[in-house]
């Protein structure tokens, strides 16, 4: 029986963890990111691909920096190292350990959006699809040959935590169609155009603050762009004011881009830069949690003014 070993973080990895294990594949071990804080109370938490390694038993490393120590994944000779969402580049010492290589479950189509962040950017540059590319890997992100991939289409209504559990579900599916092949030898992988490949770094704080000034459509790309994690914001009355969710109107208002046009029970319709409102309808004000509109209206929302400006 072949010996993998499984490097992955986030709870997009945990699918296809399962999957392998589910498939009567031998995961050797799992290598993860360490323990970090995590919430408002900063509470020591595993990463959700540890906490399903110990659900199967399955021994799990955390090393600080990868390309520093991975003697204990030398030491267990691997046949095939597994990647999907780690979050560290593997040396190259680490690379050339395992007799069928290591192979990456990327949530993109490369050489397309490669980087910490591709989901993300599929809806915030408005892509009408996007997919899944298993790719052999190499020393620079994201940039190995590519063995197969699957494509779907982008749904508008679809946000970041939608096509993220999407994605996750075509990337076992697309892993475990593959693997045969690959230990098999007879499948050929494919170099990545590099005049093609367009990057999709991690979100930085600055560009989670909406533009108003930006077409409606490029608006509502941003908010579902962000949610659930990491939120887009804007300010109201110099205050920090997140949108989680906000859905397209066919309203006009000649009103400058950022304007409260209209304040309803279902939402806050705002003048964006093609002069199309769009309606905020999930929204968190400074100092409180997310709500609904509705909820925020009969509250401190009850002080918001027709005519006023977010983002100022």
């Amino acid at each position: 029986m072949k010996k993998i070993i499984f490097m992955g973080t986030p709870d997009f990895a945990v699918p296809v963890l399962e999957r392998l294990i589910e498939e009567g594949y031998h995961i050797d071990l799992v290598v993860t990111q360490p323990d970090r804080p995590r919430g408002r109370k900063k509470i020591l938490s595993p990463p959700p691909v540890k906490v399903a390694a110990e659900k199967y038993s399955i021994p799990v490393f955390q090393p600080e920096k990868i390309k520093d120590n991975y003697q204990e994944i030398e030491e267990r000779n691997p046949d095939l190292i597994v990647t999907a969402a780690f979050g560290q580049l593997l040396p190259k010492g680490l690379l050339d350990i395992p007799v069928y290589g290591c192979i990456n479950v990327h949530a993109s189509l490369l050489p397309h959006l490669r980087g910490g962040a591709p989901i993300h950017y599929a809806l915030l540059k408005g892509h009408k699809k996007t997919g899944i590319s298993i790719m052999y890997m190499a020393e620079r992100l994201d940039a190995g040959d590519v063995i197969s991939q699957h494509e779907i289409v982008i749904d508008d209504k679809d946000d970041v935590g939608t096509l993220h559990d999407k994605l996750s579900v075509v990337g076992s599916d697309l892993l475990i169609d593959t693997l045969p092949g690959i230990f098999s030898g007879e499948i050929r992988a494919t170099a990545q155009n590099e005049e093609l490949a367009t990057f999709a770094p991690n979100i930085k704080r600055e560009q989670e603050k909406i533009d108003w000034s930006q077409s409606q459509q490029v608006v509502y790309n941003h908010i579902r762009g962000l949610h659930p994690w990491p939120v887009a914001f804007t300010t109201w009355q110099g205050k920090v004011f997140k949108v989680y969710k906000a859905i397209k109107t066919n309203k006009q208002s000649s009103a400058s881009p950022g304007t409260v046009v209209e304040i309803e029970e279902e939402g806050l319709s705002v003048a964006t830069g093609d002069k199309i409102l769009i309606k905020l309808t999930v929204v968190q004000p400074a100092g409180k949690k997310k709500m609904l509109f509705s909820d925020f209206l009969r509250g401190i929302g009850s002080k918001m003014k027709v005519g006023e400006r977010l983002g100022e």
